[in-house]
C-alpha cells in the first residue's frame, strides 16, 4: 500500500514497479537496493525477488482507494522508464493519477531518453511532476531530454551531489533539490557547490530544496544551510497554473 515517507519532499511513496539496475555513478550505493535486500529477508511479499525488476499489478489501484490527499513520490524503489517497464504499463500508472487527481505524484528518472521519446504521449496534468536525477555536470543532457516533455512542473533531483554545477541551465525547470550521499561509504559533497546551486536558483526564481548533507550518520550532520532550513516547494494556484513562492523556509527566514 502507499506509505507514510521520511524521504523531506514528499509526504508518501506508492511502487507500482519495484527493482532496478545501475545505469550512472550516482546509482553506486543505491539505498532502494540496500533497502530491497532488507525487505526480501524480511519475507516482504514484494520484494521475494530482491531488487529484480518487477510489475506490481496489485499496486496499481492504491492510490484511489487512498482518499486522503497526499504528495506521492512514485515508485521510490525502481524507475518507470526502466527499459523493461512496458509503455501499456506506464499509461496505466498514468491512468491512475489522472484518475486519482486529489493527490500530487512526484516521477523522478535517470533514464531520461525514454522520458522524451515516450512524454509526447503521455497524459500530463498540473498534479503530476516529473523530474530527472542529475549526479554531475555529465548528465545534465537528462535536463535537456526533460524539457522536451509536457509536463507542467519539472524538477531536479542533484542527489548524490557528486560535482559542481556551474551555469546550471534552469530554464523551464521549476523546482531543484539537492543533497548529499547517505549510509555505508557515502561519497564527500563540497559546500562549495551547494551554495552556488542555491545561488543559481535564487538568481533564477527556482523553488530550492535542500535535502541533507548526507554522510554515513545524516542525522549529525542534519539540513541547515547559512543558519536555515531550505523548504521551498513549487505549489499550483487553484487554476492549474504553477506559482513560485519567494520564499518557504522552515523556522527562520
Amino acid at each position: 500500500m502507499a506509505t507514510s515517507s521520511p524521504i523531506e519532499w514528499t509526504e508518501a511513496t506508492w511502487n507500482p514497479v519495484t527493482g532496478c539496475d545501475k545505469v550512472s555513478p550516482g546509482c553506486a550505493h543505491c539505498y532502494a537496493e540496500r533497502m530491497a535486500r532488507r525487505l526480501q529477508a524480511m519475507g516482504q511479499r514484494n520484494y521475494a525477488r530482491g531488487f529484480d525488476l518487477v510489475l506490481q499489478y496489485q499496486m496499481l489501484d492504491l492510490p484511489i482507494r487512498w482518499r486522503k490527499p497526499r504528495r506521492i513520490f512514485v515508485n521510490s524503489m525502481s524507475d518507470l522508464f526502466h527499459a523493461r517497464v512496458p509503455d501499456e504499463f506506464i499509461h496505466r500508472v498514468f491512468s491512475v493519477m489522472r484518475q486519482a487527481d486529489w493527490h500530487q505524484y512526484q516521477l523522478l528518472t535517470k533514464r531520461s531518453d525514454r522520458l522524451a521519446e515516450r512524454g509526447r504521449s503521455l497524459p500530463w496534468a498540473p498534479h503530476i511532476w516529473m523530474g530527472v536525477s542529475v549526479e554531475n555536470a555529465r548528465f545534465t543532457y537528462r535536463i535537456d531530454h526533460l524539457r522536451e516533455t509536457d509536463a507542467r512542473v519539472k524538477f531536479l533531483s542533484l542527489e548524490p551531489l557528486l560535482g559542481p554545477f556551474p551555469g546550471l541551465d534552469l530554464r523551464g525547470i521549476h523546482w531543484v533539490i539537492v543533497g548529499g550521499e547517505s549510509g555505508p561509504r557515502a561519497r564527500p559533497m563540497e559546500r562549495s557547490w551547494v551554495v552556488d546551486i542555491r545561488d543559481q536558483c535564487r538568481a533564477e526564481g527556482v523553488a530550492f530544496f535542500f535535502k541533507q548533507w548526507g554522510g554515513v550518520f545524516k542525522s549529525r550532520t542534519g539540513r541547515e544551510l547559512d543558519g536555515r532550513t531550505w523548504n521551498e516547494m513549487p505549489r499550483r494556484s487553484d487554476a492549474g497554473r504553477v506559482s513560485w513562492p519567494t520564499t518557504l523556509l522552515e523556522g527562520r527566514s
